[in-house]
């Protein structure tokens, strides 16, 4: 069990050849799209969701900040599908590798923050400086005012992979736990695997949770720059 426990946090290949790009390019064909003048339920319950959740994001921005709507509800339908997937037996989840969390962070946050110096450049820069600092204190707080600017892309990666990867570690271990039990103590069975249900159901929240906590953090850091 133990050999096994990070197994499923390697990324996959085929033939020797690396299969997360493959992997990162199939939930967008899930989603699903309609030729017709007249949509059937599902599409409209997806288009009642995404109107919903842009409406949320979007009623504190400006109209520069709106053009970035697209982009964020791209993003997080795209994490939300990809935590989802990654919860089948056997399958890998893209988004409990810190590196591809690393690669959606920060060009966003990068993005948001040059357009906030380029629009608002004395705004910006008045965040390394709160107004009335003492002045023997003003180059610490400019020093710690830079670092958790530029710390703010690694908390945002980091934040999802950890979410993502506690998850499934305990997912595997109770899984484990279930099927040493049957084997051991079949009376306790059904409620270990009761208790399995209840976390599975819990992941499937924390999936979508995790996917709008990113977005809208994203969204925050736009805010603020524009």
């Amino acid at each position: 069990m133990n050999e096994n426990l990070f197994a499923s946090f390697i990324a996959p290949t085929i033939l020797g050849l690396p299969a997360a790009v493959l992997i990162i390019l199939f939930p967008p064909l899930l989603i699903p799209t309609s030729k017709y003048l007249i949509n059937n339920r599902l599409i409209t319950t997806q288009q009642w969701l995404i109107k919903l959740t842009s409406k949320q994001m979007m009623t504190m921005h400006n109209t520069k900040g709106r053009t970035w709507s697209l982009m964020l509800v791209s993003l997080i339908i795209f994490i939300a599908t990809t935590n989802l997937l990654g919860l089948l037996p056997h399958s890998f989840t893209p988004t409990t590798q810190l590196s591809m969390n690393l690669a959606m962070a920060i060009p966003l946050w990068a993005g948001a923050v040059i357009m906030g110096f380029r629009s608002k450049i004395k705004n910006a820069l008045a965040h390394f400086l709160p107004q009335g600092t003492p002045t023997p204190l003003i180059p610490m707080l400019v020093i710690i005012e830079t670092i958790s600017l530029l710390i703010q892309p690694m908390a945002l990666a980091v934040r999802l992979t950890a979410n993502i990867t506690a998850g499934h570690l305990l997912m595997h271990l109770i899984g484990s736990a279930t099927l040493a039990m049957s084997t051991i103590n079949l009376p306790s069975t059904p409620i270990i695997f009761t208790i399995l249900i209840l976390l599975t159901i819990l992941e499937i929240a924390v999936a979508l949770i995790q996917a709008y906590v990113f977005t809208l953090l994203v969204s925050l850091y736009l805010h603020d720059n524009t």
